[in-house]
């Protein structure tokens, strides 16, 4: 049960860095919508938390190279995939 604390805090973190992006208009399309799509998988209570940070870390992994992404926006990126690891340790 302290797992599942932990993990709920970890994914409130990586919802309100998912939220910058969100919210940032610099930001391409269709990252928004990837970033929008892990946002609603890293919610669903249905699915194993293992499952959803590994979804998540492949999907935000594909949108990280994306050319038009302004740098701080692929570091914010980076940061994602980082709380994301984390969870898997």
């Amino acid at each position: 049960m302290a797992n599942a604390k932990k993990y709920e805090e970890l994914i409130v973190q990586i919802k309100q860095q998912i939220d910058l992006l969100l919210n940032d208009n610099s930001v391409p399309r269709n990252v928004k919508n990837v970033l929008d799509n892990v946002k609603k998988d890293l919610d669903n209570k249905d699915i194993e938390y293992s499952v959803r940070f590994s979804s998540a870390t492949y999907k935000i992994d594909e949108v990280s190279n994306d050319i038009n992404l302004p740098p701080y926006a692929r570091t914010t990126i980076w940061n994602i995939l980082s709380l994301l690891e984390s969870a898997k340790e």
